[in-house]
């Protein structure tokens, strides 16, 4: 996967060109999607698993089939029309059918991936979504991706997984992204600069707007204020911080807290967990992960 290989389409996938999802970044690589892990009737969830270098895109593409990803090490950003989720390790995205998407590897990562047909899609699940991955959902994903499955086995630990999701915790991890020209350049400066606490007054005079019509455009486009957009986009940003291991007190000053209490209470305001605890939760690895040489 440290190359890139000859993109093959598989039956209900389509890739985007840059014109249909103007927002999603451009620099982007294609991958070899093989048509044997398009789920089927027959076959309703494929799983996929590979070790991805960190640095790696996914090109932007859709497909007809939900898919799920999950690494068990690393960091991956998940990019759609509008929004980007960061996905730590030992989570996973929720990604529905026919939704724009590309994904991005922050940090080399341990990836499984289940396509899912859409008919098999649970009820509710209609936007993206990060969560939590219980043990049961990681033993479960381990073993539908054992060779071999019967079709009654495959049938049962597939309904368990789907069952599973449905009853997954989201994370507060998508960082929204506007279209208005002016509250885009805001949000982009500000996720460019996360240490800056300038206020909103100081924030909308530099992209020549009032603070009365960015506070407006926040709510109208995004559905949030701006201190509480600057919290996702700080939490977003945290992650892949947190998972290299960074000293908890550099990590709350690259992000403008003043102290690492006061980033690791807004933390656990969030996660209901402290920085710490949260990240170690996500550097259990499956002991059954091949290792990269082992994996073609």
């Amino acid at each position: 996967m440290g190359t890139s290989k000859p993109f093959r389409v598989p039956p209900g996938a389509t890739v985007m060109n840059e014109s249909d999802a103007p927002t999603l970044t451009t620099q982007v690589e294609f991958a070899d999607i093989p048509p044997a892990f398009a789920p089927t009737p027959a076959h309703p969830i494929r799983v996929r698993s590979r070790p991805m270098p960190a640095g790696v895109r996914i090109a932007r593409h859709t497909h007809a089939w939900a898919q799920v990803a999950y690494a068990s090490r690393g960091v991956l950003r998940i990019g759609t029309l509008g929004t980007t989720w960061m996905v730590p390790p030992s989570r996973a995205i929720w990604v529905p059918p026919h939704v724009t998407h590309e994904v991005a590897i922050v940090e080399d990562a341990f990836l499984r991936t289940l396509y899912i047909d859409e008919n098999a899609a649970p009820p509710g699940l209609d936007t993206c979504r990060v969560v939590e991955v219980s043990n049961l959902l990681r033993e479960v994903i381990a073993a539908l991706d054992m060779p071999g499955l019967s079709a009654a086995r495959e049938q049962v630990l597939g309904a368990l997984a789907l069952d599973e999701l449905t009853r997954s915790e989201p994370l507060p991890l998508s960082v929204p992204m506007p279209n208005e020209k002016r509250l885009r350049a805001l949000c982009e400066a500000v996720l460019a600069d996360p240490a800056n606490s300038d206020s909103l007054e100081q924030w909308a005079a530099s992209v020549g707007a009032s603070t009365r019509t960015i506070a407006r455009l926040f709510r109208q486009e995004l559905g949030v204020s701006f201190s509480q957009w600057r919290q996702q986009a700080l939490l977003a940003r945290a992650i892949p911080l947190l998972s290299q291991g960074r000293p908890l007190a550099h990590v709350a000053q690259e992000l403008g807290y003043q102290s690492q209490s006061a980033f690791s209470a807004m933390f656990r305001r969030a996660f209901g967990k402290s920085p710490r605890a949260f990240i170690e939760r996500g550097s259990e690895r499956d002991q059954r992960e091949p290792d990269a040489q082992d994996v073609p």
